[in-house]
């Protein structure tokens, strides 16, 4: 699972020319589910096994991955305190959090110029997974803090990054 995390003075996110999401002072995150995420372990499906069997998923594996990792994005501290150094978390500075799902996280260019999406998870599992980040994003902080875009969705994000100040978390690194 990747989270690139964006620290924002302000974003939105609009589908069909409609505003789904917007925030001012936070995170702009954009999540990705890899397809090892939702993969039983116990049935061999592993980086070694890239062909793995779609049918074979295992949620509450990847529901431990999204609870660490959204542990991690709600204590970060990379926001400035009084003496400018990044010390503070998003409770700190009343910041919101904008999520938006981003297969594109899993692409893998090794091959030619055209990405593929192996790696990425499949869209069924990887949307309700989507959808428990978010609601564990708003047990953390509460319905008005958290916005979202629209899984699967054309969408059109604006931000303007702070710092710029982006910082990844993936599951693979930190867990």
């Amino acid at each position: 699972m990747r989270f690139v995390i964006q620290r924002v003075s302000s974003a939105d996110v609009k589908v069909d020319g409609e505003i789904a999401g917007k925030i001012d002072k936070g995170f702009l995150v954009f999540i990705g589910v890899s397809a090892e995420d939702l993969s039983d372990k116990n049935a061999g499906c592993d980086k070694a096994n890239a062909g793995c069997d779609a049918e074979i998923v295992d949620l509450g594996h990847a529901k431990l991955i999204a609870d660490k990792l959204v542990k991690k994005l709600v204590n970060l501290r990379i926001f400035d305190d009084e003496d400018g150094k990044t010390n503070l978390d998003l409770n700190s500075v009343d910041g919101k959090l904008l999520l938006i799902s981003q297969f594109t996280l899993y692409a893998d260019c090794k091959k030619g110029n055209r990405p593929s999406f192996i790696n990425a998870g499949a869209p069924d599992p990887a949307e309700e997974i989507y959808e428990y980040i978010i609601d564990r994003c708003r047990e953390e902080l509460g319905e008005k803090r958290v916005e979202r875009g629209i899984f699967g969705a054309d969408m059109k994000v604006s931000l303007v990054n702070d710092g710029p100040f982006t910082v990844i978390l993936d599951s693979d690194e930190i867990l």
